[in-house]
Parts: C-alpha cells; structure tokens; sequence
C-alpha cells in the first residue's frame, strides 16, 4: 500500500510539475515585462517636454534628434495659439514682435545696415550698407601693423526667424588668399529696434611683408544656405610710427 500510495503520489508530482513550473515560469515573465514596460522617470519628464515642444512649435522627435515641422510663418505660429492668451503673449514676447506688424511670408529677410570698424588707432569707423557705388575700389579703412580692430554689424530681421546666422571673411593680397575667418552670429527673431554685432577682435599683422592694400569679402548665410549678404570692401595695413 505504501509502494502504492508513493508512487501515486509521486505520479502526481510528476504530472504536476511541468505544469507548476509552467505557471511559476509565467508569473515571474509577466513581472519582469511589467517592470520593462514601466519607463523611468527621467525618460517620462524628457518625453513630456517634447510633447510640450511639439505642440507649441511643431515638429517631431525621432531617432534622438529633432525633426522640425513644416517651416510656418509667424502669423501663423501666433494664431495657432491664438485663444490662449498667455502662450500668445508668451510667443510674442519671445518671437520679439507685435503681431500687428507680422506677415504671411515664410522666408526671413536680413538687411543689413551698416558695417563699421573698431580700433584702437582711430575709434569707429561706420559705413553704410549697401556700399555705394564711388567707395567701390577705395580703402573702407587704414590700420596700422600690429593693431586690435572689430568689425561691428547693425541688421535687422524681417517677416520671420532667421536660423543660424553664419559670416565668413576671406581676405586677398596681391591675388592671393592671405586668410578666411568663419562664425556663428546666431538665431535672430524679427524685431522693432536694429541688432548690432561685434564680431571677434582679430590683430593686424605685422612687417614689410604684411603692409599694403588688402582686398576682402564678408558674406553672411543662414542654416538653409540663403546668402542675407555679400560685400566686398579693400582695406589697408601701413607701418606703425
């Protein structure tokens, strides 16, 4: 009988087994799945601000990066909000603009004013922009050997926000390219009142062999490579006294 009874008993635990295991086996799945499925929360706040992002301005996060939306004029960028007055004014105070004075054009203007040249030697040197006609061919400035100067930009932006405001300036003598500077201006929103921009103070070079007539051009791009400007301009180096 006890033969009997423990190999039933143990027939039992056999047959029940691979089926307990089964069930055990399932349970402890299904928890590690839950705590898989559970985010952090530091991935649910950073999904939160980009949810907030995308509505307020458009656009998707994919692959780790943004993906910007259709390019929207800035009317339409403030009437998308129109009936909440907070992030209406928000947007204003941000874009810089009154929306009286917005149009429907998509692609931002950049008119230059003016360019001018800092040194030490004479102060300030301002000429306006476009440059006319009779300065073509003459010296913009002269600058001694040796000398600290900043050339000095006044812009402003029209119709929308300008992305990525890059300059470059390349520099000839005698035919020959003597130098080339890049930089990042930045982003700039449409605005009332002119921006004005220093650029990097940069040293004249010094001896025999650096003075004379240079001549140069400056050009300014966006992230979209639309050139905003393209000016060309002679400028001169004389020895120090």
């Amino acid at each position: 009988m006890e033969n009997e009874n423990g190999n039933g008993k143990r027939a039992e635990e056999e047959e029940a087994g691979p089926s307990s295991l089964i069930s055990t086996a399932y349970r402890v799945g299904a928890s590690i799945q839950q705590q898989l499925n559970q985010k952090p929360r530091e991935v649910e706040e950073e999904q939160a601000e980009q949810e907030e992002e995308e509505e307020i301005f458009g656009g998707d996060h994919k692959n780790g990066g943004f993906v910007p939306g259709p390019l929207l004029s800035l009317k339409e960028q403030i009437e998308r909000d129109k009936e909440d007055e907070s992030l209406r004014r928000w947007k204003e105070k941000l874009l810089g603009c009154l929306e009286s004075d917005l149009d429907d054009q998509l692609d931002p203007e950049v008119k230059f004013h003016s360019i001018g040249i800092l040194s030490e030697d004479f102060g300030e040197i301002v000429t306006r922009l476009p440059v006319d006609e009779h300065h073509n061919g003459r010296n913009l400035f002269t600058l001694r050997e040796g000398s600290r100067y900043q050339l000095k930009l006044k812009f402003s932006v029209l119709h929308n926000i300008v992305s990525g405001l890059a300059y470059s300036n390349t520099v000839w003598k005698g035919g020959l390219q003597v130098d080339q500077s890049k930089g990042m201006l930045g982003t700039f929103a449409p605005q009332k009142e002119p921006y004005v921009y220093a650029l990097k103070e940069d040293t004249t070079p010094s001896g025999a062999l650096a003075r004379g007539v240079y001549s140069a051009k400056l050009k300014f791009e966006d992230d979209d490579k639309r050139c905003h400007m393209e000016v060309k301009y002679l400028f001169e180096i004389k020895k120090r006294s």
